[in-house]
């Protein structure tokens, strides 16, 4: 895969976008990093982080994911209303439903508990899922 867009979706504060962004940035400098928050404190954190370009909202959502090659974000975000309702089922179904492969970021949160995912941490997490983009980018 040669330039893939990445697409990185968060809610609330945008702290694991922001660290998302950070990590591939970190992994492959190179890349071309989409974010899109559900608000836009998410989507300022994630710009601040290091992301090419930033938008907002459910239709920013919708459209992103129709137009990238991989995803990243917290698993909140192919759960509809998760995320203190900030994900709505059309965002939801939109990353569901695209083309792009996802990585999923499991954490525990607003009333969705996943189960079966060795401990670690939020930021073993998230360099991992950096360390399985740049794998699954040849990198």
């Amino acid at each position: 895969m040669n330039q893939p867009n990445i697409l990185i979706i968060d809610a609330q504060g945008g702290g694991i976008g922001r660290q998302l962004v950070a990590a591939v940035r970190q992994e492959l400098p190179q890349a071309r990093i989409t974010a899109v928050g559900a608000n836009g404190a998410a989507t300022a954190a994630m710009l601040k982080a290091g992301a090419d370009q930033g938008a907002t909202g459910e239709n920013a959502v919708a459209v992103a994911c129709r137009k990238t090659d991989v995803i990243l974000g917290p698993i909140g975000i192919v759960i509809a209303d998760s995320m203190l309702g900030e994900i709505t089922p059309r965002m939801a179904a939109a990353v569901a439903q695209s083309g792009a492969k996802r990585i999923l970021i499991p954490f525990d949160h607003c009333d969705n508990i996943i189960v079966g995912v060795a401990g670690g941490g939020l930021k073993a997490r998230i360099r991992e899922a950096a360390a399985v983009l740049a794998e699954m980018l040849g990198q």
